[in-house]
């Protein structure tokens, strides 16, 4: 299993979330599992003064394609050590022993 909760809402470009997945790919074996956390769509807008790239349960799934199905999801309001609410959207995918190849 992988587990991602502070890397990928710092991906703010396709080129770097498509790297980030090959490296997945790599790293997980197929019927594998991955939980990805990160900023959801109506979550902060920048962390630690970097802009982020926020996400849906859809655009999760579209960022890791079809290798993945995600099989659950939720959504946490984080309230940070200074007393900030941050939305979050947690992901939990399973790697297909086949890709799913889809049009686009």
């Amino acid at each position: 299993m992988s587990l991602d909760r502070a890397v990928f809402h710092f991906l703010t470009d396709a080129a770097a979330r498509n790297a980030w997945r090959q490296n997945l790919l790599r790293a997980l074996w197929p019927g594998g599992f991955v939980i990805l956390a990160t900023f959801a769509d109506d979550g902060p807008e920048k962390c630690s003064g970097l802009p982020v790239q926020r996400h849906s349960e859809s655009s999760l799934q579209a960022a890791l394609g079809g290798a993945f199905t995600m099989l659950e999801s939720l959504r946490e309001i984080h309230v940070t050590p200074g007393g900030n609410s941050q939305r979050f959207v947690y992901g939990l995918f399973q790697r297909q022993r086949q890709e799913v190849r889809t049009r686009e």
